[in-house]
């Protein structure tokens, strides 16, 4: 890692982006660790840019390579380049404002729209429209602080929609934290309706800024706010929503490796997203053994207590169906203070797991998995169609899906709530 971290230090000094070298680097690390490259692990097999579109990994150079979303627009007879033309060449967010004069300026020096766009261009288009600076980023309010990152509520100038700003400081010798980095290589190649989303990165020599959408609160939060007594319904939608996310990750061999209430992040509406990806990881084919130092106690399987490194999927299997019961139950199912401690609340409570409770099990292939989880019939009444949604669609689109009431609601966020603010604001990470 010491070594991942030089290299990671020595190439932002070069002329390279900072996400380009995160993908390049891990790519790198990975062939010279394992001798060859895993057809499934997602940050292996692309890089992207900024705004989080593939660029297709290729024997050319990384400024010659063509970009995929490169469209072939035709300017025939040389009509006016529009704000559509841009957000379909770019791939931008439909409501993306773009800065005064720049279609005008485009109109006159870009190259033809009918011929592909390099990654080069294409990055010099997304850095005059405003990706990857500072300054295209108001801070309204900080909403946390950890031991390398300091977290802060703010507002795009882009789209003018509400950002978390994840400010990771930079030492110069040691560079980028390795939590950045996988966080930064994994999020890029996740797109879906229950993972959060990473909008652009920002770097500069004091400190690297990762922007996300922002969620008005964690799990943890919601359910304080209303007295840990949730409506089953309610339930049951967050954790089809947990499980959702959790398949996307695990058909891509990822790993989240640290899932708790205050990880799941919420919106208004109720979507829950997966979050900080931290300590998240590809599951490679040559090697099954990782740290046994993941997962926060109250959610660590009793198999990675007792020192096991190796471990799939059903790693975070154990930690959902606590989750699972801390949320109908209203209080932590094994709140241990050590790993001694954990240990034994997990033996005197659960003693010999039945068939019933499959996602706790001791041994870990013998846990249910995400996929199999959502086919359970204890979601029946969402409907047949939360199984056949497009990756990137909320369940929240079937009518058949919608929050609850909850009975000790004091400031939930269901239907009959209106629009008005939260007054807790999430710690995000």
């Amino acid at each position: 890692m010491k070594r991942f971290k030089r290299r990671l230090s020595q190439t932002l000094r070069g002329s390279h982006t900072i996400d380009e070298s995160l993908s390049e680097l891990a790519e790198q690390m990975t062939i010279e660790e394992n001798g060859l490259k895993d057809s499934d692990i997602v940050h292996e097999n692309l890089k992207m840019g900024s705004d989080g579109e593939s660029d297709q990994a290729s024997g050319t150079s990384s400024d010659e390579v063509q970009s995929p979303t490169g469209v072939c627009l035709r300017n025939r007879g040389n009509r006016r380049i529009s704000a559509e033309d841009l957000n379909k060449r770019l791939s931008l967010p439909a409501d993306i404002r773009i800065p005064d004069g720049y279609l005008e300026k485009l109109q006159l020096s870009s190259p033809p729209f009918d011929q592909p766009l390099s990654r080069r261009s294409r990055r010099a288009s997304l850095s005059e429209i405003g990706f990857g600076k500072l300054e295209t980023y108001i801070k309204l309010d900080k909403l946390g602080e950890g031991t390398y990152a300091t977290v802060f509520k703010g507002r795009s100038k882009l789209t003018d929609n509400l950002v978390a700003l994840k400010e990771i400081r930079l030492e110069h010798e040691e560079g980028a934290p390795c939590t950045a980095i996988r966080e930064v290589s994994l999020l890029k190649d996740l797109k879906h309706a229950n993972i959060v989303t990473l909008h652009d990165i920002v770097h500069t020599d004091k400190s690297l800024t990762l922007v996300f959408e922002y969620l008005d609160k964690d799990l943890k939060q919601y359910m304080d706010d209303c007295g840990n007594i949730l409506s089953m319904q309610n339930v049951k939608i967050f954790l089809f929503q947990i499980l959702r996310g959790l398949a996307y990750c695990h058909r891509r061999k990822v790993l989240h490796r640290d899932l708790k209430p205050q990880n799941l992040l919420i919106n208004d509406r109720g979507e829950l997203k997966l979050a900080d990806f931290g300590l998240a990881r590809a599951k490679s084919v040559p090697t099954k053994t990782y740290s046994n130092e993941v997962v926060t106690l109250w959610y660590r399987p009793p198999d990675v207590l007792l020192g096991s490194s190796e471990y799939s999927t059903q790693i975070d299997m154990w930690g959902v169906g606590c989750i699972f019961y801390e949320m109908a139950a209203g209080r932590p199912l094994f709140p241990g203070s050590t790993v001694e401690d954990e240990l034994h609340l997990i033996f005197r409570l659960l003693g010999t797991p039945t068939e019933d409770s499959r996602d706790i099990h001791y041994e870990s292939k013998k846990r249910i998995s995400a996929d199999e989880a959502m086919r359970q019939p204890y979601f029946r009444s969402l409907g047949p169609r939360v199984h056949t949604l497009p990756e990137n669609i909320s369940i929240f689109t079937l009518k058949d899906v919608q929050l609850q009431r909850d009975p000790g609601y004091r400031n939930s966020s269901y239907p009959e709530s209106g629009n008005g603010k939260s007054r807790r604001q999430s710690m995000l990470f």
